[in-house]
C-alpha cells in the first residue's frame, strides 16, 4: 500500500519505517543503506564511512575521554622509587586540562554525528517520497550541482561552520566547563589535578572569601559603564550642535582638530595620558612651578582620584565618535520641523528638548546600548592608563579601578585562579546578555523597526 505523497517533512521518522522498504529500514542501522541500493553509491559510501569512522573513533578514543571527563583524572605526577634504577624516576600522570578539552570535544563530536546520522534519514525520506511519486533520484552530478546552485549556501557555511566549531564553540564550552572546577594556583596542570566541584565556585564568588572583592568591583564597573557612555554621548552631541550652529566658520576645520583624536591609536593616546598624569609628570609638574599646588595629586595612585581621571581621559577618546555620529544626525534633520517651531515662538533649549535630542537618541539608542556593553568590559582604558591600580589590600587580585574584565585578566595571568577567573567571565556574559536584550527591545528604535 503506497502512502499519498507528501513532502518531505511531512513524514515522521516512525512512519518512514513503518512504510519504508527493506533499504530504508537498513538505514537506520547502518548510514547511507538507503542510497547504496538505489543507486546513489558515493554518498552512500561516504555517509557509511562517516559511521563506520565514528564508531572507531568512539572505540579508541571517544569512551576512554567521556569516562575521563567524569573524574578529570585519577593518576598525579610525582616521583616513584624505581627498583631497578636504583633511583627516583618522575611517574608521568594524567592532565587534567587535556581530559576536560578532550572530553568536551568528544562530546561535539557525538552531537555533529547524531545530527549527520538525521541527515542521512532525511536523505532516505526523500528517497522514499520520491519512489512513491514515481520520480526518478538525483544523480551524483544533479546533487553536486545543487550544492553549487540552490543549496549554495551550505557548501559555503560548512567550512566556516567547522571553523566556529572548533574556535569558538569548543573554547566558549571549556571557559564555562572551568567555572565548575577546582583549577586554581593549587591545581595546576600537568604537575597537579583538579577535580569537579559544581557551583562551589559561584558560591565563593557571590557569598564567600571573593564577595568582598566582587561587589565592589561590580559596582564601580557599573558606575563606570554608566557615566563613561553618558559623558561621551552627552558632551559627544553638545560638541556636535556647537560645531554645526549658525555662524560658526571653519566646519570642517574643527571636525578634523577632534577627528584627529580617532586616527592617533588608542592605546598611544591612552600610554600618553598616563605619563602626562603621572605623580611626576608635566601636570603636576606645570601646576607646581605655578605655585598652584605643593605637593604633587595623585591622579592615579588615589582610589578617587584614580576613577574621577579615568572617566575624564576616556571622554577624550570617546567624545569624537560620538560627535561624528550626531553630526550626521543634525545636517540631516528636517528643517521645516525647526523652522516651524521657531516661528511659533519656541528657543534654542526648548527645539533641543523636543526636536533634536529625540531624533538623535531615536537614532544612537542601538549604538548607545552597544557603547554601553564596551564600556563594561572596556579593557584598555583601564589597563592602560591605571593597571587597575591604586592596589587595595582587602581585594582578592583586583586594585580601586579595576573592572571586572580586567580583574578577570588578573585572576588568570597573576593569580593563576583560572576558575573564578571563568566564573566572572560567565557573569560578564549574563549581565551583558540580559541588558542588551532589555534595553533594546524597549528601545523606540525597536519597536518602531516594522514600520
Amino acid at each position: 500500500m503506497k502512502l499519498k505523497p507528501k513532502a518531505d517533512d511531512q513524514i515522521s521518522f516512525r512512519q518512514l519505517f513503518k512504510k519504508g522498504d527493506k533499504s530504508i529500514k537498513l538505514s537506520f542501522i547502518f548510514m547511507g543503506m538507503a542510497n547504496l541500493l538505489n543507486g546513489q553509491i558515493v554518498k552512500g559510501l561516504l555517509f557509511l564511512a562517516l559511521q563506520l569512522g565514528f564508531i572507531a573513533w568512539l572505540v579508541l578514543n571517544g569512551f576512554h575521554a567521556l569516562s575521563m571527563l567524569q573524574t578529570l583524572g585519577t593518576k598525579s605526577q610525582g616521583w616513584v622509587m624505581d627498583e631497578t634504577l636504583g633511583i627516583e624516576v618522575q611517574q608521568p600522570g594524567d592532565n587534567s586540562m587535556l581530559l576536560l578539552l578532550f572530553g568536551i570535544a568528544a562530546i561535539i563530536l557525538i552531537v555533529l554525528f547524531i545530527f549527520l546520522y538525521f541527515v542521512n534519514l532525511r536523505s532516505a525520506r526523500k528517497i522514499f517520497v520520491l519512489k512513491e511519486a514515481n520520480k526518478p533520484l538525483p544523480t551524483l552530478k544533479e546533487d553536486l550541482s545543487s550544492l553549487l546552485n540552490e543549496k549554495f549556501y551550505v557548501t559555503l557555511m560548512s567550512i566556516p561552520l567547522l571553523g566556529v566549531l572548533a574556535f569558538t564553540i569548543l573554547p566558549l564550552l571549556y571557559m564555562i566547563s572551568i567555572a565548575f572546577t577546582s583549577y586554581d594556583h593549587n591545581h595546576l596542570p600537568p604537575k597537579n589535578l583538579f577535580s569537579w566541584v559544581g557551583f562551589a565556585n559561584f558560591g565563593n564568588v557571590i557569598t564567600g572569601d571573593i564577595a568582598s572583592t566582587f561587589f565592589p568591583v561590580l559596582s564601580w564597573t557599573l558606575i563606570w559603564a554608566v557615566l563613561a557612555t553618558a559623558t561621551t554621548f552627552f558632551f559627544g552631541i553638545l560638541l556636535a550642535l556647537l560645531i554645526n550652529a549658525k555662524g560658526v566658520k571653519g566646519k570642517k576645520v574643527w571636525r578634523t582638530i577632534f577627528v584627529i583624536t580617532m586616527a592617533v591609536p588608542q592605546f598611544v593616546s591612552l600610554l600618553l595620558m598616563a605619563n602626562l598624569f603621572n605623580g611626576s609628570g608635566p601636570v603636576n609638574a606645570l601646576l607646581q612651578n605655578w605655585g598652584l599646588i605643593d605637593q604633587p595629586i595623585p591622579f592615579l595612585t588615589d582610589g578617587l582620584l584614580a576613577k574621577v581621571t579615568v572617566i575624564f581621559v576616556n571622554m577624550w577618546v570617546g567624545i569624537p565618535v560620538t560627535m561624528l555620529v550626531a553630526t550626521g544626525i543634525i545636517t540631516n534633520l528636517p528643517d521645516d520641523q525647526i523652522e516651524a517651531a521657531e516661528i511659533d515662538g519656541a528657543n534654542k533649549f526648548q527645539i533641543f528638548k523636543n526636536i533634536t535630542f529625540p531624533q538623535i537618541l531615536f537614532v544612537m539608542a542601538p549604538s548607545l546600548i552597544q557603547q554601553f556593553i564596551g564600556n563594561i568590559n572596556n579593557f584598555n582604558v583601564i589597563f592602560l592608563l591605571t593597571g587597575g591600580q591604586p592596589a587595595n589590600s582587602n581585594y582578592h587580585s583586583a586594585g580601586e579601578t579595576d573592572l571586572l574584565v580586567t580583574w578577570l585578566y588578573k585572576l588568570t595571568v597573576t593569580a593563576a585562579d583560572y576558575n573564578l577567573a571563568s566564573v566572572i567571565g560567565i557573569i560578564i556574559f549574563v549581565l551583558s546578555a540580559v541588558f542588551s536584550l532589555i534595553a533594546y527591545t524597549r528601545s523606540s528604535s525597536f519597536k518602531t523597526e516594522g514600520a
